[in-house]
């Protein structure tokens, strides 16, 4: 296993990375074409690495983690509440991605976490928040709010309450103006209902 140490060195540093990214990686070291498969597949045999989905894979054994084999993404729902403290609860990760992936729970190593796909005009609302060594894209407290009623998720009243107190008006009125007009009549419509 020639490239071993160097390959764990620059891919530990990534929350996750590609079976293309190792190609490469092993390409520009002049190593054979297929040498990339062999050595991911040792790697998983010896449980130092871990497959996300097909072609995705990390050394990280966090399914936190998994967001990044949908790239791109952001954690939403109510991961994104959990990930800034709106509320307590533990979730499963939230992966909401534009790609045209399989949508619906999965798992990671004995833990699920759930994949939503978003128009890509509504993929836009998220930041970037302190994880472990890394920085996971997280939406925002008002965008939380949105998807939840775009993907038509019923919350205790209180609970919604809470995320809109938390929310930002002008923020709130700033994503009414890209999202979709229905979608706006039914955000506005949830806000009145609920102050």
């Amino acid at each position: 296993m020639k490239y071993m140490r160097e390959f764990r060195s620059h891919f530990m540093r990534k929350p996750a990375f590609t079976a293309r990214e190792a190609e490469l990686f092993l390409g520009n070291r002049k190593g054979s074409p297929d040498y990339y498969k062999l050595l991911i597949h040792n790697l998983l045999s010896r449980r130092e690495i871990y497959r996300i989905t097909r072609g995705a894979y990390t050394f990280q054994e966090d399914a936190q983690m998994s967001g990044f084999g949908f790239s791109p993404f952001y954690y939403g729902l109510e991961d994104a509440l959990s990930l800034r403290n709106v509320w307590e609860q533990e979730t499963n990760p939230v992966i909401i991605t534009p790609r045209k992936v399989r949508v619906g729970i999965r798992q990671f190593e004995g833990r699920n976490f759930v994949v939503r796909r978003i128009d890509r005009l509504m993929f836009f609302g998220y930041t970037f928040v302190d994880y472990g060594d890394f920085h996971i894209p997280v939406s925002t407290v008002e965008k939380a709010f949105i998807d939840f009623i775009y993907y038509r998720i019923e919350l205790p009243r209180e609970l919604m309450f809470a995320i809109l107190s938390r929310s930002s008006r002008r923020t709130i009125n700033e994503y009414l103006r890209e999202i979709p007009k229905w979608l706006s009549k039914k955000v506005q419509e949830k806000i009145e209902e609920l102050l």
